[in-house]
């Protein structure tokens, strides 16, 4: 992240709604330029494509989106279900990218369910995440093909608005 000034400070919590414009403001960092870019496309409800060196943000340009939407829409009102779904080709990465992502969650003090899908989920998470979805599931190809076989798929993947692809090759 930017060094901690008071004008990246300011900047952040201009741009960005809060809690997440505050939480920038509090490390003194200002978000990054492809952070601001993925923010618009997605209010745009436009696809995009990030490419960005380790250590630039990833992992917060692609789940910000999510997380702005998330606290902007009455869950009630619009459903409960699985709102992002992340995919990842490799298992350890999806726990990696669980990690990265919960602590920043739980800094910003944001009611959002983070929970990862891969083939050790045990049988009873993995059935009271088709009955109760958290708001964004972290999960492999093959778990999610295997969870559109379901029947109750539909309910599952009602209310999904976003989905994060990641280590394409």
């Amino acid at each position: 992240m930017p060094p901690r000034n008071a004008r990246a400070a300011k900047r952040a919590s201009e741009e960005l709604p809060d809690p997440f414009g505050g939480w920038f403001a509090a490390r003194g960092w200002s978000p990054r330029p492809h952070q601001l870019a993925l923010l618009d496309k997605a209010h745009a409800r436009r696809s995009c494509l990030l490419i960005a060196p380790t250590g630039a943000g990833k992992t917060l340009a692609g789940f910000l989106p999510s997380l702005v939407d998330i606290m902007a829409t009455d869950r009630k009102k619009h459903g409960a279900g699985l709102h992002t779904l992340y995919i990842s080709p490799l298992k350890a990465l999806a726990v990696d990218i669980a990690r990265n992502l919960v602590a920043p969650v739980a800094e910003m003090g944001l009611p959002v369910r983070i929970e990862t899908r891969t083939g050790d989920t045990g049988v009873a998470k993995k059935q009271r995440q088709r009955k109760k979805p958290p708001e964004i599931l972290l999960t492999t190809p093959e778990q999610l093909a295997l969870l559109l076989t379901h029947a109750d798929a539909g309910y599952m993947f009602a209310d999904l608005r976003f989905v994060v692809l990641d280590e394409l090759h």
